[in-house]
């Protein structure tokens, strides 16, 4: 028996871990890579064709992204995971398929214009890809103990991170030795609207968890994210202006119409038949799956409105864009109105549409509902920028721009130390995964300093012997290794580039000024896009903008 550490080691995105039992291969989650990625992942120790299946935690593209490129190298094993995650993936991953498409063809056209070689660019998978991997989603509902082959049992619970979000136990027997894993999966924050809190563990030998927020406390807000939202809406729309908020498809966008039926219900704002558009295919999608789900998955909250015969998802006013054309009439439309799409970070998608009709409006809201990575559109917004480029095109920022408290959908450092403290018998080893450098090692070391069980942050590669409990192979973080070489030859280039550049501005002494004076401001050009000092999004920094 052994487990092996690919992929969110000491990074939060692109969960991967594969076990060997019995002579069957197989992985918990294989999760796509997404922004800033310190450390690469040294992959599958076997060829993808030899998985014999794999477990699903949850369908969030950073855990269940790679399954179709899985798919496309050859595996026809069985895909795992709780109702309600087989629901969403069945969108979501015809979703990324889609993306992964729209990217390559840009990247192609991109290409032509500046490249004259004859390189194909395709993208990491395909719809197919997609629909195939789709195809072997086997759905087993919550707390069912279920063999999925000889020696390996699984068990999901629900871990309150999304719907159908789940942590697994996995029961392994070879040889007549038994040792019990748990594979945390995202931990849920609690008391999160309509899913259930985290249910708890009783025991394991070992315990895989994440750590994204390892070392941190969420803010905490004086009142309720609903009476915080309710403000929001009224003043922007006494200003006569537009609410637009940027959200993730899956998750948050139903935690906000959930939360804009009970503003409307208890009329909360004095127009309270002011119209809200859910501007994304896929939220519309994922909306229907969540009602399709109630009763396995909502929280006694939520339960009791669906019982008084309310649907907690819709109220009068609730419009739904499908179509391009439907999206672009939105803001042809005058009247003040709420308006949520994706991207939640604002890099893609139907919400650049709109923040190019609304940032400029000082009348009118962004409004944040999550987490916005550095280097994204949303990131220099709430750090307060004057002007951004949208579709080529200088935006002015005159809308107001918010932030709404309470809203991660992960555990904070307490309520990770809270789901492992709720074993009944301390495990023997934690190892502590999806976190970057500082969550993951903090984590850790407060879990052996406070708690006195072995905790560690292994990264990319490392294997760890399941029956003895040692470690086979410690890993070492090679990335930053390499990250330097390449840096290295990359300056060598760039100084042998300025050194060319040089021997032709020689070369052109004596042209025409005019020649002479186009190809100065081209040079000039380039070196502002080049200054370090300078953001390619952020023109100028804007003083005084009200944030929240």
């Amino acid at each position: 028996m052994i487990l092996q550490f690919v992929g969110a080691d000491h990074q939060v995105t692109g969960s991967a871990h594969y076990l060997e039992c019995n002579g069957k291969r197989f992985l918990i989650d294989y999760g796509m890579e997404q922004g800033n990625i310190a450390y690469e992942s040294k992959g599958l120790p076997c060829n993808e064709a030899d998985i014999d299946f794999v477990i699903l935690t949850h369908a969030h593209v950073d855990h269940s992204g790679m399954l179709p490129l899985l798919y496309a190298k050859g595996f026809r094993g069985s895909i795992f995971a709780t109702v309600a995650t087989v629901d969403l993936c069945a969108i979501m991953l015809r979703d990324c398929a889609h993306i992964q498409t729209q990217e390559a063809e840009w990247k192609a056209r991109k290409k032509k214009r500046t490249d004259s070689s004859d390189e194909d660019i395709n993208p990491i998978y395909t719809m197919a890809d997609a629909d195939g991997a789709i195809k072997y989603l086997v759905p087993i509902k919550y707390n069912e103990l279920v063999k999925v082959a000889e020696g390996v049992e699984i068990r999901f619970t629900d871990i309150g991170h999304l719907l159908g979000s789940a942590s697994v136990e996995v029961f392994l027997s070879e040889d007549g030795v038994h040792r019990k894993m748990v594979f945390s999966g995202d931990i849920g924050n609690k008391d999160q609207p309509l899913i259930k809190d985290p249910e708890y563990t009783d025991e394991a030998d070992y315990v895989v968890m994440e750590s994204t927020y390892g070392d941190r406390l969420h803010e905490k807000s004086e009142s309720n994210p609903v009476e915080d939202l309710a403000k929001i809406i009224q003043e922007t729309l006494d200003r006569g202006g537009n609410l637009v908020i940027p959200s993730f498809a899956v998750g948050r966008t139903q935690e906000l119409l959930y939360f804009i039926r009970q503003i409307k219900e208890k009329e909360m704002v004095k127009y309270h038949d002011f119209p809200v558009y859910m501007d994304s295919p896929l939220a519309v999608d994922a909306t229907e799956i969540f009602q399709k789900n109630i009763y396995d998955c909502f929280d006694e909250e939520a339960m009791a409105i669906v019982k008084s015969g309310i649907n907690p998802l819709t109220f009068p006013g609730l419009c739904l864009a499908i179509t391009s054309e439907e999206s672009k009439a939105i803001n042809f439309d005058e009247e003040p109105k709420v308006i949520i799409s994706a991207s939640g970070m604002c890099e893609a998608g139907r919400i650049r549409h709109h923040l190019k009709h609304n940032l400029w409006r000082p009348e009118c809201t962004i409004l944040f509902v999550g987490y916005q990575a550095q280097g994204t559109l949303g990131r220099a917004l709430l750090e307060g920028v004057d002007e951004v480029k949208l579709f080529g095109e200088p935006i002015s920022v005159r809308a107001e721009i918010m932030q709404l408290p309470g809203m991660s959908g992960h555990a904070d450092r307490d309520g990770l130390v809270e789901w492992l403290g709720n074993f009944k018998k301390k495990p023997e080893k934690v190892f502590m995964v999806h976190g970057d450098d500082m969550s993951c090692e903090a984590l850790a070391e407060y879990v052996n300093r406070e708690m006195k069980i072995p905790a560690y942050a292994p990264f990319s590669g490392t294997v760890f012997d399941i029956i003895t409990g040692e470690i086979k192979y410690e890993a070492e973080p090679e990335k930053k290794k390499k990250k330097i070489t390449a840096v290295s030859d990359a300056f060598a280039r760039l100084l042998a580039a300025g050194q060319r550049l040089l021997s032709v501005i020689h070369k052109n002494q004596g042209h025409a000024n005019k020649d002479l004076a186009k190809f100065t401001s081209q040079i000039i050009s380039l070196a502002d896009k080049w200054d370090p000092d300078a953001d390619p999004i952020i023109e100028k920094p804007r003083k005084g903008k009200r944030k929240k």
